[in-house]
């Protein structure tokens, strides 16, 4: 297995060697209403009201110095857009930190590559403990005010079902996790045991009026009998897993926030353990400590987390009032007498992952949707997500026969969206979580979008501007990959195939359904990319997330496997892609570190060779390949951006420039128009031309070369 610091250090090697190509970004930023992706982080001055910074949850981090009218993302090209933590030195605010990874546990709860750490306010960054920290996520960063050159990291493993599947198999996913501290401003740490397990730390505080004095929440979500809330009162030598009216069975997630102007008084909210799937993560509990945690009192914050909490969950008490907490899981909970009672606030959008207060005590609250701010504690609230482009897309991208302004895609809790006008701005056509989608390329008035659970497809007749059910015959019950994939077949625009564990086909385009395949997983798992080969549809590709590649020759009424125990990403993909001129010979993307990345069949499946060549050991979600010229280009879209081989995966490069280096999970070719779009998990859509012709990268209506350039 290759080293990971040989992957940190071959992307940046690459980033400078890039193709003349460039990236235009589509959007959206934001979408419809206003809303944007996750926000996993926000850190605040605590001087300046107009200046702070967010992080998206694989968006990277992006900067205000304007109070939210403006935005600029700041850590395009470092090596990984994930973001789970953010710190403002607080004797120098030209200092930042930002811990990679996101600790929110989720399958798209992406591995971090380090610690970033800049010295001019976010302009120029470097990094720090790739060594120490690689593979795993921050949950928490602290910066003593005492003496700022120490800090504390709260870590965790990636997220996912199983457990630590957003890591994707990285050779640092196994590393130490809890609290760890550095005294030499983020350069080297060590890990905190002295009474600590080793074990996840969900969150940690810091006493401001004495820093001997710190808490950490070890709240591994599946539950885990080290679960609690730890205090040390020696800077963190030495550790006492704190008791006293705390839960001690069933232990989940746990979030902690202390009152910066009463230090003993601390609060915690407390997560159910949820099973192996992510299934019964509701609220145990709301706690509060009035003795710097002897004892804790229950206080009533309901079930405020849905059967989740293991996703969302975050605390924090107003700087200069201990009795006004805010707790943040699917909605919002307020409290102004010290938790005796609490009011739900209507939040922005569901599922809420950060919570912090500006320079003049507004509060500011990121979830699924973006960052917004209020001036009286959450009854109303301004969103600040304008130009703030990190949304989460899901494989399954659409692009139109005829419109090169219309895009269609599905996002991470903010539903299937279409780009109909030449701006960042998209529309909302289906809520929930957007998933797959379908555009008809002989009736492109035909459209088709879903949301998640088996059957949850919708279908329009007039463009997307309206949707009706189209799963008739689709059983609700059936195990999925969260979001299903499905087809139309490229010959025949009536006929279409759909995948939960099994395969469904409709012959009048999606009016009803049948039932026309076995379970093609090993018993317990779902199809995640699907395939129907252009010139042959009676030859058709599957692969499964318990590792199964199966291939039919009959339309998919039967199949033989043939690849077993292929490891990556447990959502859906479009990993597989067939050569559109011969069903003989198909593609498979590898997202697993230390296993082939690339694969191709010529025999549908029989054999397999690998074409790393030169490639890195990322991960590698969805492949495409241009077959138009004299020459196949093969296209990766990986976790560190588009990579690009021209000699049949001898060499491989980093394509274009532009494109930040966040994880691309679809690309779209489109080469009658010279161009592909991708779509990203964290910074939306983006759009590159294939070869270089003499019309701007700012027109997306692109013509073909004037001449062959191959």
């Amino acid at each position: 297995m290759r080293k990971v610091f040989a992957f940190v250090l071959f992307t940046v090697a690459f980033a400078g060697a890039a193709c003349a190509q460039g990236w235009l970004e589509l959007g959206p930023a934001p979408i419809q209403g206003g809303y944007t992706g996750r926000i996993s982080a926000i850190a605040c001055s605590s001087t300046n009201a107009s200046r702070y910074f967010i992080a998206g949850a694989d968006g990277g981090v992006w900067r205000t110095t304007d109070g939210g009218a403006t935005w600029t993302a700041v850590t395009e090209q470092m090596p990984t857009t994930a973001t789970g933590a953010l710190a403002i030195d607080p004797s120098n605010e030209s200092i930042i930190y930002v811990g990679s990874g996101e600790a929110n546990y989720a399958n798209h709860s992406r591995y971090g590559l380090g610690l970033y750490k800049s010295l001019d306010g976010g302009n120029t960054w470097g990094v720090l403990a790739a060594s120490t920290f690689s593979g795993r996520c921050f949950s928490k960063l602290l910066v003593d005010a005492q003496n700022t050159q120490t800090l504390y990291a709260s870590i965790t493993p990636a997220g996912g079902f199983p457990e630590k599947a957003a890591a994707k198999g990285h050779p640092g996913a196994n590393g130490p996790i809890g609290v760890f501290k550095s005294t030499d401003g983020g350069a080297t740490w060590g890990q905190l045991l002295g009474g600590l397990p080793n074990q996840a730390a969900t969150d940690i505080a810091l006493d401001p009026s004495n820093s001997n004095i710190l808490y950490a929440a070890i709240g591994r979500p599946f539950g885990a009998p080290e679960n609690g809330v730890y205090k040390s009162v020696d800077a963190g030598g030495s550790w006492t897993k704190l008791a006293g009216g705390l839960p001690t069975s069933n232990v989940g997630r746990i979030s902690i926030g202390i009152a910066p102007s009463r230090t003993s008084r601390l609060y915690a909210l407390v997560t159910n353990a949820c099973d192996s799937a992510g299934n019964n993560g509701s609220t145990l509990g709301g706690f509060r400590t009035d003795d710097g945690g002897a004892t804790w009192i229950s206080i009533p914050v309901g079930s405020m987390q849905a059967t989740y909490g293991w996703y969302l969950s975050c605390v924090s008490v107003q700087p200069t009032n201990p009795d006004v907490v805010i707790m943040g899981g699917f909605d919002l909970k307020r409290s102004t007498n010290a938790g005796v009672s609490f009011s739900t606030i209507t939040a922005p959008h569901v599922d809420n992952h950060a919570i912090a207060w500006d320079a003049s005590g507004n509060l500011l609250n990121g979830n699924d949707g973006g960052i917004y701010r209020s001036g009286n504690l959450g009854s109303s609230w301004s969103s600040l997500s304008s130009g703030v482009g990190v949304i989460q897309l899901y494989a399954g991208v659409s692009i139109h026969p005829t419109d090169p302004l219309f895009v269609l895609g599905g996002m991470q809790d903010n539903g299937s969206n279409r780009r109909i006008t030449n701006t960042k701005s998209w529309q909302q056509v289906l809520g929930g979580d957007g998933g797959w989608t379908q555009i008809d390329q002989v009736n492109p008035s035909r459209m088709f979008a879903e949301s998640q659970g088996s059957g949850s497809l919708y279908r329009s007749t007039n463009g997307g501007s309206s949707f009706g059910s189209s799963s008739s015959g689709i059983n609700g019950g059936d195990r999925n990959c969260f979001l299903s994939p499905y087809v139309i077949d490229p010959a025949n625009n009536n006929h279409m195939l759909y995948a939960t564990y099994r395969l469904y086909e409709s012959t009048n385009n999606g009016v009803s359904w049948s039932v026309i395949s076995g379970d093609l997983t090993n018993g317990n798992g779902a199809i995640r990319a699907l395939a129907i080969a252009p010139s042959n549809p009676q030859t058709v590709y599957i692969a499964t997330n318990d590792g199964n590649v199966s291939v039919s020759m009959n339309g998919g009424h039967n199949f033989t496997r043939v690849l077993q125990s292929v490891q990556g990403w447990p959502r859906v993909t479009r990993e597989l892609f067939v050569d559109p001129r011969d069903d003989r010979v198909a593609y498979l993307a590898g997202a697993y570190f230390g296993q082939p990345h690339i694969r191709r069949t010529v025999d549908r499946g029989q054999t397999w060779q690998t074409l790393d060549g030169s490639f890195p050991d990322i991960p590698v979600n969805t492949i495409a390949v241009n077959t138009s010229g004299n020459s196949a280009v093969i296209f990766a879209g990986t976790d560190d951006g588009v990579y690009r081989s021209l000699n049949d995966g001898r060499t491989w490069a980093r394509f274009g420039f532009g494109l930040p280096r966040v994880p691309v999970i679809d690309i779209r070719l489109d080469p009658t128009r010279n161009r592909m779009i991708v779509g990203t998990q964290g910074r939306g859509c983006w759009l590159s031309k294939l070869l270089p012709s003499p019309e701007p990268i700012g027109d997306p209506n692109i013509e073909p070369p004037k001449t062959s350039m191959h």
